[in-house]
């Protein structure tokens, strides 16, 4: 994707013109690939990023960020990222436990962006999820809680100066019932992304396209 036209969006999608990034995928298409690239980007130079991991642990992001030429166990340690596993996101079923956890999970983000960008030398700072319809999976469905907890982490994008990076699965949000919190992340994004296999047919052949400015990578 790099080599072939993707820099100039990656830039884009780095840029601080573009504070909220939304990466739209289906099953034909995963868009993990480009998380992926987006999170070595954002850790480039002094960049630090915050990460959000519901749908898989460290070890396999750090496995393929390897193979990318970024050591995301040295990034960890010297606290340039900040890794959330959420695979047991601690909801509850009693009445507002779920809210309290969100109000947990976005102190503690708050707390590490406030930390590295008081820091010297301090970069550009992004905040990634890599599976928003998990979260709502793990929210127990409640969708209100999760827009919510959006709402904040777009409020620190701009008292910050930060990112934010969501992937949603567009063909879960297809129909008419679930549609509302992909089109609230179409409406909050500076820029949408989305993964698209090509006419091909062949499952290896991915692209990604700007729904916002006709341009396409490979």
């Amino acid at each position: 994707m790099e080599e072939y036209g993707g820099g100039d969006l990656l830039s884009e999608a780095m840029g601080s013109t573009a504070r909220v990034v939304v990466v739209e995928d289906c099953v034909e298409a995963p868009g993990a690939f480009v998380l992926h690239l987006l999170l070595k980007r954002a850790l480039a130079g002094s960049g630090a990023a915050a990460f959000l991991a519901l749908a898989q642990p460290f070890t396999h992001y750090d496995r393929i960020l390897r193979k990318m030429g970024c050591n995301l166990s040295l990034h960890r340690r010297n606290e340039r990222l900040h890794f959330f596993e959420l695979q047991a996101f601690p909801g509850g079923a009693r009445d507002g436990a779920i809210a309290d956890s969100f109000v947990q999970l976005y102190s503690e983000i708050q707390r590490v962006v406030e930390a590295t960008r008081a820091g010297e030398n301090a970069g550009h700072f992004t905040i990634m999820i890599d599976d928003i319809s998990l979260l709502e999976v793990a929210a127990h469905g409640s969708a209100d809680d999760v827009l919510d907890f959006l709402h904040y982490c777009v409020t620190l994008t701009s008292e910050m100066n930060c990112s934010l990076v969501i992937l949603i699965h567009e063909d879960i949000y297809a129909g008419e019932e679930n549609i509302g919190l992909l089109l609230h992340l179409r409406y909050i994004a500076d820029l949408v992304v989305k993964a698209a296999p090509l006419s091909t047919g062949l499952a290896a052949d991915v692209h990604g396209q700007r729904l916002r400015c006709p341009c396409s990578f490979r």
